[in-house]
């Protein structure tokens, strides 16, 4: 099976939204209370970082002033690469208040780390800002006392291909970034995704979840379920970053849904899916379903062709058996869903 290439550079790391918005809230301060907009703006993120970037936007008017920077992803495939984050700051107190502007959004359901009611700025990004508003307060001698508007454009039209509206998140995206990092490649937004998933149907009162590895298979699973859209956690390739945060935060029932390659390795023991991480074990494959001749097939999928339904039966009980040794006997309940790449459920464990 080929293999992802090695890159013939070290990948290039960029900054999250929540760095930018900090960033652009440095900025228009800078105006508001210095009298002039920057070239650039360099802020400290929270590990020490000190990045410096290039205004992209400059506003004010009455009482107010904003400033934009265009978030840079570095090589990291993020939705919001090229995104301009616009913050704008008008006096108001006591102390830093947050609101969302064209592009970002409301959360709307517990479970995640902003209240119900509040702009969908994370905590972390609402640390950094509130330092840069603190560190110029304390430059200019006035109190910190600003209401701080953060805004995308576009950005409800690219928050409709995340998981915001499923974590019921309306109306944009959300600002994040724990460090201020984007670390290419990395994984960790997904299976921060994954988590917050998981954290929104708990706070829901939801006794059934499904974790499955592509569209098709999650239209199958919750079709077959009748479960609602806050019960769908996108796991992808990522099944041990789901099943071990639902160890420690559990909820009764768990459906494991996906094709029948990604659900062999998961069987075999994989917990990361994706085909240049983990393989495909023919040899154990053919000991499983007694059938030596599928040892020298190239797919599981031209396994599959050659004998059939045994096979799907097989991987699902496989993979139920793995899961459940994963989340312990008698924790939470455990069904899988084999499905072929059209979405029909081809076995049931």
């Amino acid at each position: 099976m080929p293999r992802t290439p090695t890159p013939t550079r070290a990948l290039r790391r960029g900054w999250t939204t929540g760095a930018c918005a900090a960033a652009a809230t440095r900025a228009a301060l800078m105006r508001l209370w210095g009298g002039a907009f920057p070239e650039t703006v360099q802020i400290t993120l929270p590990r020490g970082e000190t990045p410096r970037f290039a205004l992209a936007h400059r506003a004010a008017g009455q009482g107010w002033t904003e400033a934009g920077i265009v978030k840079d992803a570095g090589d990291d495939p993020d939705v919001t690469h090229g995104v301009t984050v616009i913050a704008r700051v008008a006096p108001a107190g006591p102390g830093v208040s947050f609101h969302a502007g064209e592009g970002v959004g409301t959360v709307t359901r517990p479970g995640l780390p902003v209240p119900p009611g509040e702009p969908a700025i994370n905590p972390a990004p609402r640390q950094m800002i509130a330092a840069e508003v603190q560190a110029l307060a304390d430059l200019h001698g006035v109190a910190p006392d600003i209401a701080v508007t953060v805004s995308i454009p576009g950005g409800a039209e690219i928050a409709a291909k995340t998981w915001n509206p499923r974590l019921g998140i309306v109306g944009g995206l959300s600002v994040l970034g724990t460090t201020g990092v984007v670390r290419p490649f990395s994984c960790a937004a997904w299976i921060a995704s994954i988590h917050r998933g998981i954290d929104v149907a708990r706070a829901a009162g939801l006794t059934h979840v499904a974790g499955c590895t592509g569209a098709q298979s999650e239209r199958a699973v919750q079709t077959l379920h009748g479960l609602p859209d806050h019960a769908m956690l996108d796991m992808g390739d990522f099944a041990g970053g789901l099943i071990k945060y639902l160890v420690r935060h559990p909820v009764p029932r768990l459906t494991i849904g996906g094709g029948i390659a990604k659900l062999t390795k998961l069987g075999q023991g994989a917990r990361d899916l994706h085909s240049a991480r983990s393989q495909v074990d023919f040899a154990r494959l053919a000991e499983l379903v007694g059938r030596p001749e599928i040892v020298s097939s190239n797919t599981v999928l031209d396994a599959y062709q050659l004998i059939g339904r045994p096979l799907a039966h097989a991987v699902a009980r496989e993979a139920k058996r793995e899961v459940e040794s994963m989340v312990g006997a008698g924790h939470i309940e455990v069904d899988v869903a084999v499905c072929d790449r059209g979405g029909t459920i081809l076995a049931r464990a």
